[in-house]
């Protein structure tokens, strides 16, 4: 069957302003993606590692079915050059120094914010920042594990501020860690539903 000519003109018509209340739905629907974390790290002149792959045989992330809670593995300091920041926190004993296992830390946490983004694909879906648990590589003599932790604690707290960075926090000292890592650190974080 074909339409009368004056249906069809009628149709053209319409197309204008079909065509724009769909550009309107479609930014729309743009705009409901949130950016303010990822401006925030652009402003601040942070740059993202990409996010890392699992080291063995594990999940990067867990999330609980029915709930808005995320684990997130062990991260390791690796710098946005792929470069795995290694060796033991010992300054007495020419190992590395409080201010070194700060900058091991700080990329863990970067490794984190990056494994967030690429979960959860926007970084405004992160609720709380519920708990960071941090592992220091360190002589059985260094007991300034907590300072170390405060890099991956202060770059968190740069990007989401409070209350969403605002975290509890451990950090405990060991004898080693896998690859030889300066410092591991795991998180708990909240995502909105």
């Amino acid at each position: 069957t074909t339409l009368p000519t004056a249906n069809m003109n009628a149709m053209i018509r319409q197309l204008p302003r079909l065509s724009a209340a769909s550009n309107k739905l479609s930014r729309c629907a743009f705009a409901s993606r949130s950016v303010h974390i990822e401006k925030k790290i652009e402003e601040l002149g942070i740059e993202l590692p990409a996010a890392p792959a699992p080291k063995a045989n594990y999940n990067i992330t867990c999330r609980v079915p029915d709930e808005n809670t995320l684990y997130v593995s062990g991260h390791l300091p690796i710098t946005a050059d792929g470069t795995l920041i290694t060796g033991a926190l010992n300054p007495e004993g020419g190992g590395l120094t409080v201010e070194e296992g700060y900058e091991a830390a700080r990329h863990c946490g970067l490794n984190i914010i990056a494994t967030l983004k690429n979960h959860l694909g926007d970084l405004d879906k992160v609720e709380q920042v519920i708990k960071v648990f941090g592992i220091v590589n360190s002589s059985t003599d260094f007991k300034h594990q907590h300072l170390v932790m405060d890099g991956c604690s202060d770059v968190i707290m740069e990007v989401f501020d409070k209350p969403v960075g605002y975290h509890a926090r451990s950090a405990i000292g060991v004898n080693t860690l896998p690859l030889d890592a300066s410092v591991e650190v795991e998180a708990i974080v909240k995502i909105k539903s």
